[in-house]
Order: structure tokens, then C-alpha cells, then sequence
């Protein structure tokens, strides 16, 4: 028996290992199985060159649970280690440099994982005792068995063993027991060596049998060791990438389409990346691209370490080039995945504008389902913005697909306005904006329907690169509004008028917290519809987009009242009929208020001219006092007047109906409002 030390000075290192060498300490069983994998490459390689001739065939790797005895063992019939191996690769290569880096970053557990390859003394993480039994292919290599409990002492001894391989026996701590439970080796198992190249075993396949399940002598491979991403694209077929789609996510519905990746300059990459269908309420559940390297799982948050919009990709990425046993913080730096990154933005942008010249009408057709994540990424990336203009749809309200090219020749001609600027009209809920759609469309106008949560983003994104257009919805304005091709007409009403007309349907507008109304007057047409609801762009626009934004931070435009205004049509027939009984009821005492005002105003105006010329201390304090009391008056007239307007209004049930007329064809007309108006609308059918 051979007794002696690690060679390893600093006392902390053990406490280290099991406390901080890994964020996940279910990582052990990885970093075994993948050493126990690359044993068994290396002798296959040995193999192929004449320098080993034993049967390789049945060459895999057993993962073996004893619960009784407490332990889990990693069995593999690979290359193996000589006594003298051992001591180099075990005892001391593991080691070295670490004493200096382990001083220099003791205070900062976190900085020590990454930066050297612990990977066997993973084990200790969840061990109170490991052993070693391996036998080295080399001729006439004796077998031997590493002892050690957590500590610098370690023994080596020569032991039997039948055939080549090594055996890492490790004895399961108090503390983490959970790790003997089959369901749990059965997780890990699953996450991380689902596609390792080297069979893996674990226990018998199970069946039911008379209602119960029964263990069965087939050997249980959990493992893939040939995944579609190995492959080369010409020897799959469509059913081939999802049938593997369905292998990694059981659950999901048929992806859109997928991009295979397979690099080997300037790096090593290769990968299938699938395009999911992803909801118009952008619930996108991200962490679903897997990453590996060597086909051994590394992580499945991949945040930061690929652009942010292709998190919403399903599927597998692969490279040896990505370091295997890192934080994700130290991924983010690594100057490979970076170019990794930034060469996947690229091949996804080809992608997809390949696909769309190869046939447009399946893109098309997919489109719906494609533009979230396509309207992400040109938000997020400017590059990938740059490419996507190449194959980004604009699709209008009869349900045909532009690029943005395209839809420029339509209606430049048509929707530019007098300042020469081109006005892209749009809908965000064409059933909801019918009737405002149907009016843009009468006029000779193209609408396009921009319905999803990212499109005041995209629009803005837009309107700051081409300035000479802009995006309006049709419901924000009138129609002879939405693009002026000239100067604003003559008002309709005179200042006065519209300040007599405006209480009278200020009155019948709803009292809501939520939305504030302003009454304003247009001539429309006879055949216009009486009043429009119409909603400011950009006071809209700011609202949709702080919604969107979420998070913390003040959200300024979220938390105001929506502004509308209620335009009234003052050549509509009803309109002139309100109008008219307004006349006929108030007009006596409105002369009679103009008259006062008209006075008041007068006397006011007197006392006004009597203190030109005048410094404060030198107007008479009567004269102060009389003008307060003028203003006064004049401000309860006005108030009486404005009151007995706002009366008529309210008591007034056409003006009340033509309001909510517009509410209704806003979708704003509901519960008791819109049963008091089916109400009253059969009345004055009456």
C-alpha cells in the first residue's frame, strides 16, 4: 500500500471544491461521466491506429446506484490509468498552479469556478469518500485503487480488476442523500448526458406488466450518441429535424422552420436552431436553446451569451470553443462566444432572407407566427435590423405582404401629404377600427395592420431612420385629417360658437377616470357619420409603449387619463336638429347673458383704461376692489350661462345618443351605458 499527500499546501482547497467549484453540484455526475466518455474516445482512437486491439464494441459507460451501500459509481471500459498515471494526473496535474490562485482569490469563492479543470474532484462536492479503480490498456498494466476522504491523504493500492477501464466509486455524504434517490440520478442523467457519443447506462428498461411496472433485462441507454446536429444537413430530411425538435421538447407544437449550423472556421460551431410559433401577447418562455460543447450539456440559460432576440429560438447549439465548466457571467466575456454570437446573428438573418427568396408564400404564410421574433431582433440588434429589411413584411388589411420597398411604391403617390412626407396608415384591431378603416379606404388609402405588442417600438424605430414618413392610425384624426394634402380649411364655427356649442356635449361625454374628452367641431359632410371618437397619435403611442416596457421606473404616459377627442360633424342633420332645439330653448337667456357679459366686459374694460400709466400703489384702492368684483360677476354669468348649457346637453337624449353612437364604434360603450342606450335607442325609434 502506497500512503501519501496531494500535492497541495493550502488547507482550504477540499472546502472549496465542495462549496463553491460549481454553481449546481448535480454537475459532479456530468464531470464524471464526460471524463469517463473521453476515456473510452481515447482508446477508441488508440484502436483506429493499430495501438490497442482489444473489443471495443461494447464500449459505454455504466452509471450504477447502490443505495444500501450508499454510493454511486461511474464504470467505463476506456483507456485507464497506471499506477504512475495516478499519482501525475490525480495527485498532482490536478494541482497545479492552483495553491497561488487559491490565495490570490480566497475572499472570492465565485472567481475561482472556470478558471482550472477540478473536473474529477467535482466529486468531493457530494462525497465523504471516492475511490478509484482503474486498470490502464497498456500491456501488462496492473490495476489500482485510489482512496481518498476529502482530505490531502490519500492511499494507492494494487487491486484486481478484470478487464481495462476505471471505476469512480463515490460514497454519498449525509448531508446531500438526496442524490441516492433514482429519480434524481434519473434528472441529471437526462439533463446533461442526453447526447454524449458514448452509450450510457443506468439500470434495466422498465415496462408495465399486470398494472405494475417491472424491471426487464434490456439494458437502459439514456443517450442519443448520434443527435441530429452531428449529422450533416444532406443526410436529414424535414421529419429527421422534427423528430428532433420533439425529442428535446416533447410538449411543443410543430416549429416554423430551422437553421442548421455547421462551422468550422473561424471557429468550431455547429447547431440546429428552430423557429417556434411564438403568441401575438409575446409570453415568450425564453432559456429553450440547450448549449453544448462536445455534445456534453453546458447550460440552457443562454442570456447574454447570444443576442437577446435569438433567446426565443428553441434548439441546440454545440462548440468546443465554449469552455465547459464556467459561470454564465464568465461565458458572457469569453471572447469565442462572442464571435459565436455575432456569427449566429448573421447565418440567422441569411436564414431567413434565404427562406423568404426561395419561397415567398410559405414565408408569407408564416409570417403571423415569424414577426414577433423577426420585430425583436430589429429592436435589439442593429445589424440583424440592417439584414431583416431585406425580408421584413408589411401586411395591409387585405391580407397582402409587402417589404418595405414595396409598400413605399404603393402609396407614396397617394399618402404623401403636403409637407411631403409619406403617411403609412395603419390599424392595430381591424374589427375594432372598422368603421375608421372603412373611411381611410374609401378615400382611396391603403391601410396596414400592425396588431402586435412591438409594433409603436418598431414604429418609432422606423420614423427616426426615415424621416420623411410617418406612421398614423386611422382612428386618430378624421379621415379628410389623416393626411392633409393642404392647408387646414376654414373653421366651421367661429371661436364664440364653438364655446356656446362645446357644454352642450362636453355634458353627455362619459365621466371616467380613464378617459378625458375634448369637444372639438369639423365640418365632415352630410353624409359623414355625426361625431367621431379620435385618439391623439402620439399621446397613444407613448401610452402603448410604456405598457409594453413594463418594469420598474416612473411610467409617465401608462398612468394618465387617455386624451380623446370628440369631433362633431356640424353639417350632420342631427347635429344642426341638436343644435336647433338648443336654439330654441336658450336663446332668449343666452342674449340676455351675452348682453350682461358684453356690459360687464365693458365696465371692466373702462376700469382697465383708467389705470394705463399707472404704478400699482397709485391706482385708488376702490377701483381695485371694483374690478374684483366686475371679474367676479363676469366669471358667474359666464358660469350660469355654461351651466344651463351643460343642462340642456344632459337632459338632451339625440345629443346623448349621437355620444354614444361614437363609443359604440369605439368598442368604449358597455355595461349599464350600453343597456341605457339600447333603451333609449327604442324610444326615439318610437
Amino acid at each position: 500500500m502506497q500512503k501519501g499527500k496531494i500535492g497541495v499546501t493550502t488547507e482550504n482547497l477540499f472546502p472549496i471544491i465542495k462549496k463553491f467549484l460549481y454553481s449546481d453540484h448535480d454537475i459532479f455526475l456530468r464531470e464524471i461521466i464526460s471524463n469517463a466518455v473521453d476515456a473510452t474516445q481515447k482508446l477508441k482512437t488508440l484502436a483506429s491506429k493499430g495501438e490497442y486491439s482489444g473489443d471495443l464494441e461494447d464500449a459505454k459507460v455504466k452509471v450504477s446506484l447502490d443505495t444500501k451501500a450508499k454510493t454511486i459509481t461511474i464504470s467505463d471500459n476506456g483507456i485507464g490509468m497506471t499506477a504512475d498515471e495516478v499519482e501525475k494526473y490525480i495527485n498532482q496535474i490536478a494541482f497545479s498552479g492552483a495553491n497561488d490562485f487559491l490565495d490570490k482569490y480566497k475572499d472570492d469563492a465565485n472567481a475561482i469556478i472556470g478558471h482550472f479543470g477540478l473536473g474529477f474532484y467535482s466529486s468531493f462536492m457530494v462525497s465523504e469518500k471516492v475511490e478509484v479503480i482503474t486498470k490502464s490498456y497498456k500491456e501488462g498494466a496492473k490495476a489500482v485503487k485510489w482512496s481518498c476522504k476529502g482530505d490531502p491523504e490519500f492511499t494507492l493500492d494494487e487491486v484486481e480488476k478484470e478487464g481495462v477501464g476505471t471505476d469512480i466509486v463515490m460514497y454519498i455524504s449525509e448531508e446531500e442523500k438526496g442524490f441516492l434517490e433514482d429519480s434524481k440520478v434519473s434528472e441529471i442523467l437526462n439533463k446533461y448526458c442526453k447526447f454524449l457519443p458514448i452509450p450510457v447506462i443506468y439500470g434495466t428498461k422498465k415496462e408495465w406488466k399486470d398494472g405494475a411496472e417491472v424491471e426487464t433485462k434490456e439494458e437502459n441507454q439514456i443517450n442519443d450518441i448520434a443527435p441530429a446536429w452531428t449529422k450533416m444537413p444532406a443526410d436529414l430530411k424535414d421529419e429527421d429535424y422534427n423528430n428532433f425538435y420533439h425529442q428535446l421538447y416533447p410538449m411543443a407544437e410543430e416549429p416554423l422552420f430551422h437553421i442548421h449550423l455547421n462551422v468550422d472556421y473561424p471557429f468550431n460551431l455547429t447547431g440546429i436552431l428552430y423557429f417556434p410559433k411564438i403568441k401575438n401577447n409575446f409570453e415568450v418562455q425564453k432559456n429553450k436553446i440547450q448549449l453544448y460543447s462536445n455534445q456534453v450539456f453546458v447550460t440552457d440559460s443562454v442570456e447574454g451569451i447570444v443576442p437577446e432576440f435569438l433567446t426565443m429560438l428553441h434548439g441546440v447549439l454545440d462548440s468546443p470553443d465554449i469552455p465547459l465548466n464556467v459561470s454564465r457571467s464568465y461565458l458572457q466575456s469569453d471572447s469565442n462566444v462572442k464571435k459565436i454570437s455575432s456569427h449566429i446573428n448573421k447565418k440567422v438573418a441569411d436564414r431567413l432572407h434565404q427562406i423568404f427568396k426561395d419561397n415567398r408564400k410559405d414565408f408569407e404564410g408564416k409570417w403571423d407566427d415569424l414577426k414577433i421574433f423577426i420585430e425583436y431582433g430589429m429592436l435589439t440588434e442593429e445589424k440583424f435590423n440592417e439584414r431583416a429589411m431585406n425580408f421584413f413584411l408589411l401586411k395591409n388589411t387585405e391580407g397582402n405582404y409587402f417589404t418595405w420597398e414595396e409598400y413605399e411604391k404603393l402609396v407614396k403617390e397617394n399618402q404623401t401629404d403636403k409637407d411631403k412626407n409619406t403617411i403609412y396608415l395603419y390599424t392595430t384591431n381591424l374589427e375594432e377600427q372598422y368603421t375608421f378603416v372603412e373611411e381611410a379606404k374609401n378615400k382611396g388609402y391603403d391601410i396596414l395592420v400592425l396588431d402586435d405588442v412591438l409594433a409603436p417600438h418598431l414604429i418609432n424605430k422606423f420614423e427616426q431612420k426615415y424621416t420623411d414618413k410617418r406612421f398614423v392610425r386611422v382612428d386618430s384624426d378624421v379621415v379628410e385629417n389623416l393626411i392633409k394634402k393642404e392647408d387646414s380649411p376654414k373653421e366651421a364655427l367661429t371661436f364664440e360658437e364653438k364655446q356656446e356649442l362645446s357644454p352642450v356635449f362636453q355634458a353627455v361625454c362619459p365621466a371616467d377616470k380613464e378617459f378625458s374628452f375634448i369637444v372639438d367641431f369639423q365640418d365632415l359632410g352630410e353624409t359623414s357619420l355625426p361625431m367621431v371618437i379620435t385618439r391623439s397619435e402620439f399621446m397613444r403611442r407613448m401610452k402603448d409603449m410604456s405598457e409594453t416596457q413594463g418594469g420598474g421606473g416612473i411610467n409617465i404616459y401608462g398612468d394618465m387619463p387617455e386624451s380623446l377627442n370628440l369631433v362633431v360633424n356640424t353639417t350632420h342633420p342631427l347635429v344642426k336638429k341638436v343644435v336647433a332645439a338648443k336654439d330654441k330653448k336658450l336663446t332668449t337667456q343666452i342674449e340676455k347673458w351675452d348682453a350682461e357679459l358684453l356690459a360687464k366686459k365693458g365696465e371692466i374694460a373702462e376700469v382697465e383704461k383708467a389705470k394705463e400709466g399707472k404704478k400699482e400703489e397709485e391706482i385708488p384702492q376702490a377701483d381695485k376692489e371694483k374690478l374684483d368684483t366686475l371679474n367676479s360677476e363676469l366669471s358667474k354669468i359666464e358660469e350660469t350661462k355654461r351651466n344651463k348649457l351643460s343642462d340642456f346637453g344632459k337632459k338632451n337624449k339625440l345629443a346623448k345618443q349621437m355620444v354614444d353612437l361614437a363609443l359604440l364604434a369605439n368598442g368604449m360603450l358597455k355595461g349599464a351605458d350600453l343597456d341605457k342606450f339600447v333603451k333609449r335607442s327604442v324610444e326615439l325609434i318610437k
